[in-house]
């Protein structure tokens, strides 16, 4: 016996000499695999679409022509307006409601006056006008666009080519103030070194003076592949893209669908997806080791207490995207029909998301960061192209799925 158990004893041991070393390989291996993994390139396929009416016409058909656009306004546009604006119906907000019920009716009081009485409609279409805007018809849609070229360009220096593209509630229009900086660095008290862009700027279909899809399933993937192919119309093969918004999610999947053109990325809101057991323990785990998952300290503080800071802003500040995302149509059609009602919905967005605390202010703290005719442009795009509808589709297009 005591043999017997000596030859299993050696069996065993000779068995765990070579269990060992291979089961520290596999996982090794595995564990390698998983790292290499991580930092593979992933790509998006650019494929195709049609999203003009009826049928796509036979390839080279299409009209490829970039064409001179202009915004122009009527006397008939602004009588409507107006007509409109004097209808509007008033409801007293609550007592101490400030912007916590929604937009505060007192002060869209003075927004309307202001937008009756003072506000030049004609002065702005100008102010739009002074960069050069264009369209060309992609995928069957008209695709609008501004392209501003440097007025000098040092010598020597290479012009860089950069696309910026906007979100919802907002429209091209908000790059207004800083393509000047990007076009003539050095005129704006900038370095002289500093690297001189050609901008262009689109509006996303079915927003301001783009044209909206005719089909269904218009999402940020199929406006990454048409801004790609408006590019190279112009073009550029490779180029930098900026997106904020729904901007930096289109913007992402250009980066994603052809890296070899995308020389660089830059993002005003980046979209991190973690779902499952990752989310649960990092949510865990974060106020006490944020170290362990990759948190700084400033991270942990703007993050907990999770719930006060996330899940109950998340349910008080989504409605708007729920309704957006399941029936966009019933929602928009009042704002379609009304410029008091879309104001008050686009400019609440504008509120809020700008400073969480204006919640607090009787006039949502507007005016301490835009003036009113800025932000009544911002409206005037949605309302004269009668977009609101069609950008509000967006949603439903991409978060249902």
């Amino acid at each position: 016996e005591s043999i017997l158990s000596r030859i299993r004893s050696c069996e065993y041991s000779q068995k765990n000499a070579i269990l060992v070393p291979v089961a520290a390989l596999g996982v090794g291996g595995m564990l390698v695999c998983w790292l290499r993994s991580r930092h593979k390139i992933k790509t998006i396929e650019m494929g195709d679409g049609w999203w003009g009416s009826g049928e796509r016409p036979a390839k080279g058909k299409e009209d490829e022509r970039i064409r001179p656009f202009k915004i122009e306004t009527s006397d008939k546009e602004i009588e409507d307006l107006y007509r409109r604006l004097d209808q509007f119906r008033y409801t007293p907000p609550l007592e101490g409601a400030a912007f916590h019920y929604g937009f505060n009716s007192n002060y869209l009081q003075k927004v309307v006056a202001y937008w009756r009485n003072q506000f030049d409609w004609r002065k702005q279409v100008e102010v739009l006008n002074k960069y050069p805007h264009f369209q060309t018809t992609i995928e069957g849609i008209d695709i609008h666009f501004i392209h501003v070229k440097p007025p000098y360009v040092p010598h020597g220096r290479a012009v860089q080519p950069l696309l910026m593209v906007h979100g919802w509630p907002g429209s091209f229009y908000e790059f207004y103030k800083i393509i000047p900086l990007l076009t003539e660095p050095a005129r704006h008290g900038l370095n002289e070194g500093d690297v001189v862009f050609e901008v262009i700027c689109p509006s996303i279909p079915g927003y301001g003076f783009s044209e909206a899809p005719h089909q269904k399933g218009f999402n940020t993937i199929a406006a990454a592949r048409i801004f790609h192919k408006l590019m190279n119309r112009l073009g550029f093969n490779q180029y930098y893209v900026q997106g904020g918004d729904w901007g930096s999610r289109i913007t992402t999947d250009m980066a994603q669908m052809l890296p070899q053109s995308v020389k660089g990325l830059h993002l005003n809101v980046a979209f991190v997806m973690m779902q499952g057991l990752s989310m649960m323990i990092s949510v865990m785990l974060g106020a006490y080791v944020p170290w362990l998952i990759g948190f700084t300290r400033e991270d942990a503080r703007r993050m907990y207490p999770f719930k006060e800071k996330n899940i109950y802003y998340i349910l008080r500040e989504s409605g708007y995207l729920h309704l957006q995302a399941t029936k966009p149509d019933t929602a928009g059609c009042g704002l379609n029909d009304s410029p008091v009602g879309l104001a008050a919905y686009i400019l609440e967005k504008f509120s809020t998301w700008t400073d969480r605390s204006f919640l607090h202010r009787d006039d949502g703290g507007l005016e301490s960061k835009y003036t009113l005719d800025d932000l009544l442009t911002n409206v005037m795009i949605y309302w004269v192209t009668s977009s609101i509808v069609s950008s509000m589709r967006f949603y439903k297009e991409n978060i249902s799925e």
